[in-house]
């Protein structure tokens, strides 16, 4: 049995972030699911794709570990702005749109400060990926 698709306004949580976001799906594939931009595995740019979580709380990000240190090893959180290492990773195993893999629920993609954004609710609610 297929997964959940994935589609515009899908909300995202990253590991290292505080507050939830939302999937932001440009409509270039000209291809909908239940009225919104359908999401593939290549929906991941920064900011464009992915905006950001809130504040960040990852050492590994340069602004946060400059705060903490300032802050005498108080942990400082800092504004989040994702910076996405690659595609998604575990979309669809057979739809694809464009020729790329279609997002679908559970799949998650890895930040460079070490945080790992999942899907918390694909916006879409019949649409079943295979």
């Amino acid at each position: 049995m297929g997964k959940p698709a994935v589609s515009a306004t899908a909300t995202l949580q990253c590991s290292f972030g505080m507050a939830p976001s939302t999937l932001n799906v440009l409509p270039t594939s000209q291809v909908t699911i239940e009225g919104k931009p359908a999401a593939t595995v290549t929906d991941m740019a920064p900011v464009v794709n992915v905006p950001p979580f809130g504040m960040c709380s990852s050492l590994a990000n340069p602004t946060v570990a400059s705060a903490t240190a300032a802050a005498l090893g108080t942990l400082t959180p800092m504004p989040c702005v994702p910076a996405t290492t690659g595609p998604w990773l575990g979309g669809a195993q057979k739809t694809t749109i464009g020729g790329r893999p279609a997002l679908t629920l559970g799949a998650t993609c890895q930040c460079a400060y070490g945080g790992v954004i999942q899907i918390l609710n694909p916006a879409a609610v019949r649409t079943l990926e295979g």
